[in-house]
């Protein structure tokens, strides 16, 4: 429910923002002359429409936040388009207008402030500017929105993206022009989704150009040699029960995966155990002991020149490259390094500390 007024807040924000520009760079000088030597009053409506458009442009951020088709990259260069826009209409057209009014009053340049939204624009410039050279050839935030990188990440973790481990790439354009590292098998990587380019995806890199991948109930094969990997018990979390967990050595990262060998969709019902906003439990049973085919076997296959095999540590609840094939390189956005935030949906409870600050295996 709180995202749907998120949603609202954020669409409010645009005619808000619009009314406020207009009042504040035509209206509110006039009004603000005319009342000197005394302070100026806006009007009703208009107060309350400054008051509160500071918590619509905070919905505007926390969308932004949750939304998994969104640029941020391009949202910064907008706003620096918009902001570097403002000041030189300022300079060249707002500026001259005050000065004709001050003259006709007699007034003193700089007897009245300058519009709010040009004294953001001045001060907000330079912040942006530094925001989008540090995402872009830095380290970049990212939001995890689904289970498919359980138990290493889980829905609600906010994590850090290290943008050089793989080469410096302009902004928006998203051209490398700066090779300083190569992806490692095993490297946890973010990537746009090849299916759909606006979208960012986080899997485990499996496959390296020019190997020859298969799962097999749930292992690794790469190369031939099987993946070396431990039970290592069953994970519960009230949402997830009795799932097999092990503990997998791939490349130089140690970490845990979650499977299921089923030749079937793993049960998912309702459980009152599981205080997730989908309220789904995904309970494994092992009905196949290991005797039917699991139904994410993966066939052995190449992976081509320029391209990467990416598969989650939840191995029965990840979209990925068995479904929809290959990343190629100039999808690639960066490594994950650390986990610096976690929040979940008010209904499950406070943050979870203890993973604020982990690092990724």
């Amino acid at each position: 429910m709180y995202l749907q007024l998120i949603q609202w807040l954020s669409w409010l924000a645009l005619p808000a923002t619009v009314v406020a520009v207009i009042d504040d760079w035509f209206l509110r000088p006039r009004r603000r002359i005319a009342a000197l030597p005394a302070a100026a009053a806006d009007p009703p409506p208009l107060r309350l429409l400054y008051g509160v458009l500071p918590i619509l442009l905070i919905a505007v951020v926390l969308r932004m936040l949750v939304a998994e088709r969104m640029d941020f990259s391009t949202v910064l260069a907008a706003g620096i388009a918009v902001a570097l826009v403002v000041w030189l209409f300022d300079r060249f057209v707002l500026a001259a207008q005050r000065r004709r009014q001050f003259a006709a009053r007699g007034l003193a340049e700089g007897t009245i402030a300058l519009p709010t939204t040009v004294e953001y624009a001045h001060s907000f410039l330079p912040v942006l500017v530094v925001v989008l050279v540090v995402r872009a050839f830095i380290f970049e935030p990212f939001r995890i929105p689904s289970d498919s990188m359980m138990p290493t990440l889980q829905d609600g973790d906010f994590i850090a993206v290290n943008k050089f481990s793989y080469g410096l790439r302009l902004p928006v354009l998203n051209w490398k022009f700066l090779d300083v590292g190569e992806p490692q098998r095993g490297d946890v990587v973010v990537f746009r989704y090849p299916v759909d380019p606006a979208i960012n995806y986080i899997k485990r890199l499996v496959g390296l150009p020019g190997d020859r991948v298969q799962v097999r109930n749930d292992q690794l094969i790469i190369n031939g040699q099987l993946v070396a990997s431990q039970p290592d018990g069953r994970y519960n979390d009230g949402c997830y029960i009795d799932m097999p967990q092990a503990i997998e050595q791939l490349g130089t990262h140690r970490h845990r995966t979650l499977a299921c060998r089923t030749p079937d969709y793993i049960q998912s019902e309702p459980v009152a155990s599981c205080r997730r906003h989908i309220n789904l439990s995904y309970q494994c049973s092992d009905p196949s002991n290991g005797q039917a085919p699991d139904r994410n076997d993966f066939p052995e296959t190449v992976v081509p020149p320029g391209h990467y095999l990416m598969i989650g540590d939840n191995r029965d609840n990840s979209e990925d490259s068995r479904w929809w094939g290959f990343v190629p390189e100039e999808n690639l956005v960066g490594k994950a390094t650390r986990i610096w935030l976690n929040l979940r949906m008010p209904s499950e409870g406070w943050p979870q500390w203890s993973r604020i600050g982990s690092r990724i295996e």
